[in-house]
């Protein structure tokens, strides 16, 4: 039954199936390097768009239930690392890339909430959220999707508990730090059908930000796949290069895109041998420490705490990547 589940609800192989008859009977051969790009492009953008905006649409519902004020409220019950795990699991059920997530973590640091909590949110929303983990098993499987967002979760609790019992509160921009937004206010209570639209107008927002990177991906993807050889993959990340997951790491760094633009990347370097730790690190790169993201967190903190945040996540995705490469086999 989940292999059903997997392979034609999540993985939607019919649907790749279908893409490949309809693009012969046109006259294109998907045997083909072209017609093989074709048809990877045209089955993983409608794949991923899909699945994105059902599981979008699901998450903003419950997102809807914990506004920024009472996502502070609750994590603010919480002390020493049970908050940083608090604030990492509602990193789960907010926004999809780094860059939506820098002004909820703004909002949280200014209402007076730990600085590893706020740090703990920040790393897990763009890396491990509710949507990755379907995404991920739609492809790689449930073992490798739910390692995936543990150790996600880890690097977000260990590196939000680093950052905290480094005391760097002073390192918090100035207008942060004297922001009055510490008053409590009570969120409205929504009906069913404001939280249907709150989550139709999620869905809206989002897929318009995000799909012009999901088209991005999926063309890199295309292109990997059927035109890159494989032994080129294999001698850059594969067994043969014991630095790849460092370089695929600093690679995904000055990337920008969120998971969905990851995976069809992800996808088609597994298909040419590229180890899954190596892969994963490049994804954990992507979505965590893109370049246009630590720009707008340089606005909100300070070099150092800066440099603080960027070393903990890099050696954190570093470790994941060599201990994934070095437990594969255990997990496919």
């Amino acid at each position: 039954m989940w292999t059903f589940i997997q392979d034609h609800i999540l993985g939607m192989k019919w649907l790749n199936v279908l893409i490949g008859r309809l693009l012969t009977t046109v006259g294109l051969e998907v045997n083909t390097r072209i017609g093989g790009s074709v048809q990877f492009f045209f089955y993983d953008v409608i794949k991923i768009t899909v699945l994105l905006c059902v599981l979008i649409f699901l998450i903003s519902y419950i997102q809807s239930f914990f506004p920024p004020e009472r996502s502070r409220k609750i994590m603010g019950r919480f002390r020493g690392i049970g908050a940083n795990i608090v604030g990492a699991l509602l990193g789960t059920v907010t926004p999809f890339c780094s860059c939506s997530s820098i002004p909820i973590f703004m909002g949280f640091t200014s209402a007076g909430l730990p600085l590893g909590v706020t740090f703990s949110f920040l790393i897990s929303s763009p890396m491990v959220d509710l949507g990755s983990l379907v995404l991920l098993m739609s492809i790689f499987g449930v073992k490798i999707a739910v390692v995936y967002v543990a150790l996600g979760l880890v690097v977000a609790v260990i590196g939000g508990t680093l950052i905290e019992k480094l005391r760097m509160e002073d390192q918090i921009a100035d207008f942060i730090r004297n922001s009055n937004s510490n008053v409590n206010i009570d969120a409205p209570d929504l009906t069913v059908r404001d939280r249907l639209v709150y989550a139709k107008d999620q869905v809206t927002s989002t897929f318009k930000k995000v799909f012009p990177y999901i088209l991005i991906g999926v063309g890199i993807g295309a292109l990997i796949h059927n035109w890159i050889p494989e032994g080129w993959v294999e001698t850059v990340l594969g067994d043969n290069n014991p630095f790849g997951v460092m370089l695929a790491t600093l690679v995904g760094i000055p990337m920008y895109a969120d998971i969905f633009g990851t995976i069809p990347i992800a996808e088609a370097l597994l298909a040419k041998g590229a180890l899954l730790g190596t892969i994963l690190s490049f994804m954990m790169a992507v979505t965590t420490l893109s370049l246009p993201s630590l720009i707008m967190l340089k606005k909100a903190i300070k070099p150092k705490l800066l440099g603080t945040f960027i070393a903990i996540c890099t050696v954190g995705i570093i470790i994941i990547g060599y201990g994934f490469n070095a437990l594969a086999y255990l997990l496919v």
